[in-house]
């Protein structure tokens, strides 16, 4: 099957068909996990989400969320999500392969995810993260927490309790740092 995929920058009016296309791939189970519980802590950053879209209709999403674990910054990768007609073909793995470029781009060195290492593993996911470096706010497989080192090294710096930086303490100090 020849299909024309277009991908681009989350926009605010995708908003319905990404929540649409998350509801169909995770149910409502998906309010009840870790990663959930760090999203409602804060926005996602936008200009670093991406969609796939096919004949204009989102068809395949990514969010990236800035998370903390003590002192260390890092991004949550997730949800990824591709409608059901459309899985199997690459989708999802060129919007991670976008996702992740976009991060380094921007100066991020240390992607998170929980996810299956068989898949995520070829994306640059090649680290599972050691026993008791990371504490999620509800539970996870530690098997399933990936991470994508950006710089090597990075993992090692980020340890603690995992959160949505906005809400992680000195996050303030962080913002206006950044804004300067």
């Amino acid at each position: 099957m020849s299909l024309d995929v277009a991908y681009a920058q989350e926009l605010a009016a995708h908003d319905t068909e990404i929540e649409d296309i998350n509801a169909e791939a995770f149910g409502p189970g998906r309010f009840a996990r870790a990663a959930y519980k760090i999203r409602e802590g804060g926005p996602h950053r936008r200009d670093l989400s991406f969609v796939a879209l096919v004949e204009g209709q989102v068809v395949a999403s990514v969010r990236m969320t800035p998370i903390a674990a003590g002192k260390g910054r890092a991004l949550l990768l997730g949800p990824l999500a591709v409608r059901p007609a459309y899985k199997n073909l690459g989708i999802g793995k060129k919007l991670v392969a976008i996702a992740l470029e976009a991060a380094r781009k921007d100066g991020w060195t240390l992607v998170i995810l929980v996810g299956d290492a068989p898949y995520y593993a070829p994306l640059g996911f090649s680290k599972v993260v050691p026993a008791g470096q990371l504490t999620m706010p509800r539970p996870v497989d530690p098997r399933r927490l990936l991470a994508a080192e950006l710089e090597a090294g990075a993992l090692d710096g980020f340890a603690g309790a995992v959160e949505h930086a906005g809400l992680a303490a000195g996050a303030a100090e962080d913002l206006r740092a950044a804004a300067e």
